[in-house]
């Protein structure tokens, strides 16, 4: 009797741990010609359908270019609004220093959305180590 009772707790346990389980997920962005419009709406779309969802997105390279003031799609409308609607659904978006450093930029050329990480691979590799879902659109 007692080891059925041990069971089923842990069955129970086991599927409240299932259901409070929350999607964790990293984008990844290299190039925002390619890419950065693209992700934007699959963030949007993944929220909108799992509005619990973690979600951090990880630029590098050219990636990080959409996340600078004034930058603008190709349909000449501002990122910022998107970026700024996203950050409030909970988004991060983290900067790779070490492409600020290459490329001779500064914090304050971003804008107040975004975040900074030392490393754009590694931070990509240590949240997939946490086990957070890669995509890269």
């Amino acid at each position: 009797m007692k080891i059925r009772s041990i069971a089923a707790a842990t069955a129970l346990l086991l599927s409240f741990s299932l259901a409070q389980a929350q999607d964790k997920v990293v984008y990844h962005v290299s190039d925002t010609a390619s890419q950065a419009l693209a992700t934007l709406r699959n963030i949007r779309n993944h929220l909108d359908t799992d509005p619990t969802a973690q979600i951090t997105l990880v630029a590098h390279a050219f990636g990080v270019d959409f996340l600078l003031e004034g930058m603008k799609d190709r349909n000449e409308t501002s990122f910022d609004s998107t970026v700024s609607g996203l950050k409030n659904r909970g988004v991060k978006f983290e900067v790779c220093e070490i492409t600020m450093k290459n490329r001779n930029l500064k914090k304050e050329q971003f804008i107040h959305e975004a975040d900074f990480t030392p490393s754009g691979v590694v931070r990509l590799t240590k949240l997939q180590l946490q086990g957070y879902a890669y995509i890269k659109p």
